[in-house]
């Protein structure tokens, strides 16, 4: 897929992950959970290069980002942009 014919939900949802990833690179703090956090934030970033993202997966890799960095305040509005970028893709199919 070229930049034009790009779907604009997995751009922003690029875009977002970049964001947070970069944030919690530079954050100092150490905490329990800061590699899942990293380890999901990666699977994301991966699953933007092939173009449709599973919702599924998606979801799973946000919840467990939400539940690695949730009390970090200073992360906050990044984790917000990557929830709602996710939420772009709507509910899985059941």
């Amino acid at each position: 897929m070229t930049g034009s014919d790009e779907d604009p939900r997995v751009a922003e949802l690029r875009t977002a992950v970049s964001r947070l990833r970069r944030e919690l690179a530079a954050h100092p703090a150490e905490f329990p959970d800061r590699c899942i956090a990293e380890d999901e934030l990666a699977a994301l970033a991966a699953m933007t290069i092939d173009g449709a993202p599973e919702i599924p997966r998606l979801r799973r890799s946000l919840l467990l980002i939400a539940g690695a960095i949730g009390s970090v305040s200073a992360l906050a509005r990044g984790l917000s942009d990557v929830r709602n970028a996710v939420d772009l893709f709507g509910e899985p199919s059941r």
